[in-house]
């Protein structure tokens, strides 16, 4: 089984990249939204108030991950502390995914950092799904409400998108009425041979 990295700036439409494999019958591990997950498990939610304090939880005792990123996004010493937490339980995490899915001939390993932290090491191949900034900056405005400043302390903090295509094996040109379906096709029938 081939491990492949798919990865792009932030609001290049990585997710509906990942949904065009899908739709092939490939298993997609979504490292964010793994991620995401620990922030209901107790432990790790020790390990953020340790990290951050209890300014960054809810009264509830749920974390507040605007606040978090909003720290993380300005802060590379706190961007690193968070990862230092994050980055081993994930790919903990994808070795068990790869297991459950060895029968497959290839399956997705999504991430935005895949480059920025070395993932790319221990993919097989990697694919970048590229939109070029202003776009980019559109879609989030749309999506999250983010101001022009929060998007591009977010940007700052990724590798330039022009330096992931170029490292990367396959790159998905991510323009409305590019026909995306079929750039996902050809890779597919690629990545299966």
């Amino acid at each position: 089984m081939k491990r492949v990295g798919i990865t792009g700036g932030i609001g290049c439409g990585k997710s509906t990249v990942v949904a065009e494999f899908s739709k092939l019958g490939v298993s997609a591990f979504v490292a964010d939204d793994v991620a995401s997950a620990y922030y209901r498990n107790q432990a790790f939610l020790a390990d953020i108030r340790k990290l951050f304090g209890n300014g960054v939880f809810f009264p509830d005792g749920s974390v507040d991950k605007r606040r978090i990123a909003d720290r993380v996004f300005t802060d590379s010493g706190a961007l690193n502390a968070l990862n230092a937490l994050v980055h081993p339980r994930v790919m903990a995490d994808f070795e068990a995914f790869c297991s459950n899915h060895a029968a497959e001939p290839y399956v997705l390993f999504e991430s935005a950092i895949l480059y920025d932290y070395g993932f790319d090491a221990l993919m097989d191949k990697t694919v970048c799904v590229y939109l070029d900034l202003p776009e980019r900056i559109e879609r989030l405005r749309s999506r999250d409400g983010a101001t022009e400043v929060q998007i591009m302390a977010r940007v700052a903090n990724q590798m330039p998108a022009e330096e992931m295509m170029r490292r990367a094996d396959y790159v998905i040109l991510n323009y409305e009425g590019n026909p995306r379906q079929r750039q996902v096709a050809i890779i597919d029938k690629h990545l299966r041979q």
